[in-house]
């Protein structure tokens, strides 16, 4: 590790590299090979790790696998991404809870008062809420990668998701991730170019 932290400024060798990051890609055609529980589970056991505000934790996810719960999706998505959600091996709403501080005696017991913080304060709560579950969504697709899958995010109509899957949970819909295992699956363009760093920090 020591060598390549030397040649290229990174502790995790070129093929990590890549497969987190330089060579994976949006999919938006898919292996014909099932996505599991196991796997999922495995990458969220990886990625709640990732850090958030006081630990809060609010992202939630709903894992739309069987033909009612697709149908039903698909009805609430933009045209132009329903073929993509009909036939992906498996699609996660991702989501945060609005409720996140009622968790806090338990995520945060190096804070006593935690929760009282933001139980007052519906918009401080769904502010907080809001920013740290599309934290965790970023480590999500990087988690996924990392299981050998590909991540197609998408955005979503979520007041429609929201009513039709969330009406007694009142979680709140943030992305909606196609999944596929990642060897065979594609992406319908080439990749676009990215900034470099000194188009987009400053130093000061």
């Amino acid at each position: 590790m020591t060598e390549t932290l030397e040649a290229t400024g990174l502790a995790i060798d070129d093929a990590t590299a890549d497969r987190l990051f330089r060579t994976a890609r949006t999919v938006t055609t898919y292996a014909e090979l099932d996505v599991t529980e196991e796997q999922l589970a495995a990458v969220y056991d990886l990625i709640k790790w990732g850090p958030t505000s006081m630990n809060v934790s609010p992202l939630r996810m709903l894992v739309v696998r069987t033909p009612d719960a697709r149908q039903r999706l698909v009805a609430n998505m933009p045209e132009g991404n329903q073929e993509r959600v009909a036939t992906a091996p498996v699609t996660l709403v991702l989501a945060y809870d609005p409720e996140f501080h009622e968790r806090l005696d338990v995520l945060a017991p190096h804070l006593p008062g935690a929760r009282e913080i933001f139980a007052g304060d519906d918009t401080a709560r769904a502010d907080a809420a809001r920013t740290n579950a599309l934290l965790q969504a970023g480590y999500l697709i990087v988690g996924l990668r990392a299981a050998g899958l590909a991540a197609g995010p998408m955005h979503g109509i979520y007041d429609g998701i929201d009513a039709e899957f969330f009406a007694e949970n009142g979680w709140k819909g943030l992305l909606v991730v196609n999944v596929s295992v990642a060897e065979g699956a594609d992406t319908s363009r080439p990749r676009a170019p990215r900034l470099g760093f000194d188009e987009v920090a400053q130093v000061a």
